[in-house]
């Protein structure tokens, strides 16, 4: 039967309800048990046995089997499933006559009965008592056709959830990651802090942003690309470890790997570097990873990742270089006729420099994909890290490390730069590059630099891709399967 037809069928058993005097959507129903409890409780009876306790149970009627003069019905709800009884004897004939016939898969519904287990040994509730708690007027695909087609499952999430025990899932494993997340900060001392998410200037990365209106201001404001000058300012403050994690937003390009809308964690802790970032994030990820998985390696897409600490580190230029078989210490100009003489391509817009994008697309095109174990690449160029320290002994290169994980950038960390001259002077490059067409380069923020001036202790900060590192720790192909609810084309 076409789907109009099914929803023009169930619309007549809705009115068919309310004529009968029956609120087809009521306010609440209290139940004793979820479907896990009652399998805790009862799981142990042998077949065939009645145990005269009462239970009220909820959820979704996923199967309906008529067999003879009685129904069954498989219940799902958020713990998983129980098979609900329906007879004349125990509902009454008429309440069970009228339920029969106006009962649909989908239907929500209460259930107030005995636990027992059929000559089989399956555990069930056999009903006195059924309240319809929501008619489901749109029938489910059937068989879940059509939930298999990505586009399908991305675009109808709620049917996808509801039809698909594995997407649930990996939404129940990123709320785990999160809540691991904060106890292992936590527990050493950090506070968690929000800041402001509409900013005058969008500052901590560079990324195109997105931009609004206040109407009463009358002023252009920013959604924040990252939180990183807001969390530095709280150091200057007195809050010696901070971090927040919430949403950023960069109007970019949307792909397998990346939405305009995510989430990161930021992490500031004073009186330390990036080496401390790199003991931190060694920890917090191995807490995830075992919190996830039980031991501190996992599968993903078919191999092997293993987080036992420690963890690789190698110099970013060293890597570039072995992997593009190119002496990138020299100048630009002949970098760039190397590269050329050896194929490899390098956008226009990056030939013009600065230098340290030319490293920064190598790395991505010829050496990132081969990074699977977690390693940390280490010492950026200054051109393309406006707010990390300088490396004590390479005044050219900064203290900012990357974290790859599977082949693909997880979190960024720096030696935090709180000199204010040197900031301001960073942040005058940067707009010469943005006067230069530069869409990225960040800009020079005066408020931030007047609270550096009071002073920032020496400090370590990381960000970590939350998104892609619950990719990682669910076996998750695409950024839009651990979203709730992905951006679409």
């Amino acid at each position: 039967m076409p789907e109009q037809e099914l929803i023009a069928a169930r619309k007549e058993k809705l009115a068919r309800l309310r004529a009968r005097g029956i609120n087809p959507y009521p306010y609440s129903f209290s139940r004793t048990h979820t479907a896990a409890e009652l399998r805790q409780a009862f799981g142990h009876l042998n077949p065939a046995t009645h145990t005269g306790q009462g239970v009220a149970v909820a959820g979704r009627i996923m199967a309906l089997r008529r067999m003879g003069r009685a129904t069954f019905a498989d219940l799902h709800d958020r713990s998983g499933k129980i098979q609900i009884f329906l007879t004349p004897q125990t509902l009454g004939p008429e309440a069970y006559a009228f339920w029969v016939e106006h009962l649909d898969l989908g239907d929500l519904v209460g259930v107030r009965g005995e636990v027992f287990t059929t000559r089989t040994g399956e555990l069930s509730v056999a009903a006195q008592e059924l309240v319809l708690l929501a008619k489901a007027l749109r029938p489910l695909p059937e068989k879940w056709h059509g939930l298999r087609d990505v586009e399908t499952r991305y675009r109808e999430r709620a049917l996808d959830f509801l039809a698909n025990p594995q997407s649930r899932e990996i939404l129940i494993k990123r709320a785990l990651i999160l809540r691991t997340i904060r106890n292992y900060l936590d527990e050493r001392g950090f506070i968690e802090v929000e800041t402001p998410i509409l900013q005058p200037i969008p500052g901590g990365a560079s990324a195109r942003p997105f931009v609004t209106h206040h109407n009463e201001l009358d002023r252009d404001l920013y959604l924040r690309i990252a939180p990183e000058l807001y969390l530095k300012r709280l150091l200057v403050g007195g809050l010696e470890r901070v971090y927040e994690i919430g949403r950023n937003f960069r109007n970019e390009g949307i792909s397998s790997e990346h939405n305009p809308e995510f989430t990161a964690l930021e992490a500031y802790e004073a009186y330390t570097d990036y080496q401390g970032m790199m003991e931190l994030a060694e920890g917090l990820i191995e807490a995830c990873v075992l919190a996830v998985a039980g031991a501190p390696h996992l599968e993903y897409q078919g191999r092997m990742i293993n987080f036992s600490r420690p963890w690789r580190r190698v110099p970013l230029l060293e890597l570039v270089a072995e992997a593009s078989g190119c002496d990138v210490e020299k100048p630009l100009p002949e970098l760039l006729v190397e590269l050329d003489r050896k194929g490899i391509p390098v956008p226009e817009h990056l030939r013009r420099g600065p230098k340290g994008k030319v490293i920064e697309h190598l790395l991505e095109t010829c050496a990132e994909k081969d990074l699977w174990d977690p390693t940390f690449v280490l010492d950026y160029p200054l051109d393309i890290s406006p707010l990390a320290k300088r490396k004590r002994d390479r005044p050219d290169l900064t203290e900012r490390f990357e974290l790859y994980i599977a082949g693909r950038e997880v979190a960024n960390a720096f030696s935090e730069l709180n000199d204010p001259e040197e900031q301001r002077e960073r942040f005058l490059a940067q707009e010469r590059l943005r006067a230069q067409g530069d869409e990225e380069a960040q800009r020079i923020d005066e408020d931030f630099l007047r609270d550096l001036e009071l002073g920032m202790p020496p400090a370590g900060g990381i960000g970590i891709g939350i998104d892609r590192l619950t990719m990682i720790l669910t076996n998750s192909p695409s950024i839009r399967e651990v979203l709730a609810f992905p951006l679409l084309r």
